[in-house]
């Protein structure tokens, strides 16, 4: 397992990828991502490889890794306390607009929220993994039930508020899936208390 130091990810203050503001469609609202939350290009500290994606929750950042010690930077959900795992894993599938079932342990956590979606949600903007799906695996577990994965509550980037799993509003996992190839390794990094982009 890589484990990050507090300097290991360093912005360069390169503009934003996508200049304007994202207007993130749900069924109630539209809303506007703040200007922070675009992807951008940046330094980072330690010379991964390019081509790997690093989940920083102390910053609910995710890179994207370049050549040159550079990587774009996204800005996620993540899960909340007690449900964040992490760990080493690879881009086992792949969905455009994939359905959605409430692991068992969801439902059991909160049946009152889970329990009514126990057959699945078919894909679409109403579903709760959005536009796009990565779906992490290792290989001693296959299928982790972990993803990087768009969603409909756009609000809840940079909290965390998930049952375990990566979110990015549905515009940028769109971009990321396109980039992303099939076992692609992707670090978790744990959670330390200490944000790790200065």
């Amino acid at each position: 397992m890589t484990h990050m130091n507090r300097r290991f990810f360093i912005g360069t203050g390169i503009a934003a990828l996508a200049a304007p503001p994202v207007l993130a469609h749900t069924k109630k609202s539209t809303y506007v991502l703040p200007p922070e939350f675009m992807p951008r290009e940046v330094k980072i500290q330690n010379n991964f490889p390019a081509g790997e994606i690093h989940v920083d929750p102390n910053s609910f950042a995710l890179y994207w890794t370049l050549p040159d010690s550079r990587a774009i930077r996204y800005s996620v959900g993540v899960g909340r306390a007690g449900l964040y795992h992490s760990g080493e894993f690879y881009v086992g599938a792949k969905r455009k607009w994939p359905t959605w079932t409430p692991t068992p342990d969801m439902i059991k956590r909160d049946p009152k929220s889970y329990a009514r979606f126990a057959k699945g949600v078919p894909g679409g903007i109403n579903n709760p993994l959005g536009a796009r799906a990565l779906y992490l695996y290792t290989p001693e577990r296959g299928d982790t039930y972990l993803r990087i994965h768009g969603t409909n509550a756009p609000q809840t980037i940079g909290r965390a508020v998930s049952n375990g799993c990566a979110r990015l509003v549905n515009d940028q996992v769109a971009e990321l899936y396109d980039r992303v190839p099939l076992q692609t390794r992707v670090v978790l990094h744990p959670k330390n208390g200490q944000p790790i982009q200065s």
